[in-house]
Order: structure tokens, then sequence, then C-alpha cells
């Protein structure tokens, strides 16, 4: 009788471990097939950047609010070709008319600065005043600076207008040292929201563009970079300058005024773009490495936003006259 109950027993404690280790399996199948596998860009998550204050990102939500597309793809422009990429983005549609080399590695020269301004905006205050120093004037011979002097007093507001409209550089690299605390802290902030954005096919080496092997990006890495600083007022407010006079302190104590010109020919009016087509602004580069590039906000005739993209050009003409193309398109 006691052999009875212990077979007994045993044969109901097996049945009792199976019994977990099935519906354990179970549920963690059904835990697996239920988790949604999507990538969050930003959030409202408040995130705090070289010891300054918590701040909060634009509640964006971009994973359900892209464009996406092929590599090359649509509209049969047949004349960009060879080195040039580019893509235009119909924002409203969230479709993606044209591409050619889309997910290609390029570089992006100045257009760098469109992430160096998200994260001024994200986590710089405006009104603080910031020293230049030799530091941020020590860059190659050539660089487009906005033509500040060491110990001059401007504020961070104003260096993004230097950053956006003249594409200074020595305003970039002040501007990053003050906000991350030194260049270097700033880069590597920068490789970190390339990666929240869903921008995982770039890598930056400096806030400004200046060119470094290791420093890349891709025509749709370009379109979520400008897709996200358009989320600011403040940069549409920027972008759209053709030119702006920003004030400045001398080490002395005297007053200045520097003026800033755009690079951007649309905005000086250098070129016109196509009928009943609006630019609203963006962001130019030019190394000898990325060629001509330009990344464009504007909206058709039928009230729609696009976002235009296009790196590697030979020259500024071919830039802009390839540019109208694409333009042109978002009224087909």
């Amino acid at each position: 009788m006691l052999r009875h109950k212990i077979i007994l027993t045993v044969i109901l404690v097996l049945l009792l471990a199976v019994a977990v280790y099935v519906g354990l399996r179970f549920f963690q199948k059904r835990s697996a097939e239920g988790t949604p596998k999507v990538t969050v860009s930003y959030t409202s998550e408040a995130y705090t950047f070289a010891g300054g204050e918590e701040q909060s990102l634009p509640n964006l939500s971009f994973s359900e609010n892209l464009c996406v597309g092929e590599d090359n793809t649509g509209l049969g422009l047949s004349e960009l070709t060879g080195k040039s990429s580019g893509a235009l983005f119909n924002i409203e549609e969230k479709s993606i008319p044209f591409a050619h080399n889309l997910y290609k590695r390029v570089y992006p020269a100045s257009i760098t600065k469109l992430m160096t301004a998200i994260l001024i905006l994200q986590y710089g205050h405006l009104d603080e005043v910031v020293t230049i120093k030799k530091e941020d004037l020590d860059l190659e011979e050539g660089s487009q600076m906005a033509g500040f002097a060491v110990g001059d007093q401007v504020t961070l507001g104003n260096l993004l207008y230097a950053i956006l409209i003249k594409s200074g550089n020595d305003a970039a690299m002040a501007a990053a040292r003050h906000v991350g605390g030194s260049a270097e802290l700033f880069v590597r902030e920068m490789n970190d929201e390339l990666k929240a954005i869903g921008a995982t096919g770039s890598h930056f080496t400096n806030p400004t563009g200046l060119h470094d092997e290791d420093h890349y990006t891709t025509v749709y890495d370009i379109y979520l970079m400008l897709n996200a600083a358009r989320q600011f007022d403040t940069f549409l407010d920027i972008i759209r300058f053709s030119s702006y006079d920003i004030p400045v302190t001398h080490k002395d104590g005297t007053a200045a005024t520097i003026r800033l010109d755009s690079t951007d020919s649309y905005l000086t009016k250098a070129v016109a773009p196509p009928r009943n087509v609006k630019v609203l602004g963006g962001k130019t580069g030019t190394t000898s490495a990325a060629g001509h590039c330009l990344a464009l906000l504007s909206q058709n005739a039928f009230g729609q936003l696009h976002i235009s993209v296009l790196v590697g050009e030979p020259t500024a003409e071919s830039l802009y006259n390839d540019m109208n193309m694409l333009l042109a398109a978002t009224n087909s």
C-alpha cells in the first residue's frame, strides 16, 4: 500500500513538473510573438547632457510617420546618375517618389550641422553667452567661417543663426564646446542621437562636417535629420533667412555686428525654384570629397511638404539643376 502511494506521488510530481515546463514555454513564445518589433526614434523621455538640467525631447514618434522606399526608384530621372545620390520624400504621403543610391554611404559635408543644430536646440539655452576661444578657430585652411575672433562674446542662439545661415564652422565648434562641455563629448552625443532617430547608416567625428574618412551618412539618414530638425519652430524660423545680422561684443568690450549671408542660392535668389514650389530652407554642404550637397524642405502647389536631398554633385550648377528637377516633380 505504501509502495503504491509513493509511486502515485512520484507520478503526480512528474506531471506537475511537465505542466509547469510547458506553461513556461508557452508563455515565453506568446510573449516573444506579442512584442512589436519597432524602432521608436524620439520619445517624451527626459535626457541629461553634459551635466546640464533635464529637458524633454519632442514627442515625434517617427517610427509611425516615416517615408520608406527602395534604394533606387521612381520618376525616371535618368539624368541623376554617376557619383551623385539623391531622393525626394513626400512627407504628407509618407512616400519616396524618387531615390538614387538612397542607402549608399556618402560624405555629408556641412549638412552635418543639421544634427549639430538639433543638439543645440535640445540641450542648449539659447540666451546663454558664449565666449569664442582659440580652439574654436583652429580649423583647416579655407574652412567656412562666420567671422568670430578670440574673446568675442555671442549668445548661443546667435551662434545657431551663424551655423544654419552662414554654415560657420567657428560657430559650430564654439556651440559644441559650450553645450557639450567639449567638442569630443558633443560628437559622442551626436552619434547617440543619430541612432535615436534611426540614422544607423551614419557616424560623425566632428560638429562641422569637415572631411574625415570616418565621418559619413546616407541620403536616407539626411532625410531623417532634416525631418527631426523641422520639428523645432526655432529651426524653421532660422532657415528661411537669406541674410541676418547678429550682435557681438569684442574682447575689448566694443559692440559690433556680424553679417550672415545664406549659402543657399534659392534663398539669396541666385537660383529660382520651379513654378509653384516654395523653398522653406534647409542646409547646404560642400567639400572636395563630398561634392556639392543640399537638403531642402519645400512646399508644392497643393501645400504638401517635401524633403529633397542631393549629395555628391560635381558643381554648384549641376546641384541646382538636379534639385530643380526634384522640386518640379513635387507637383506631378
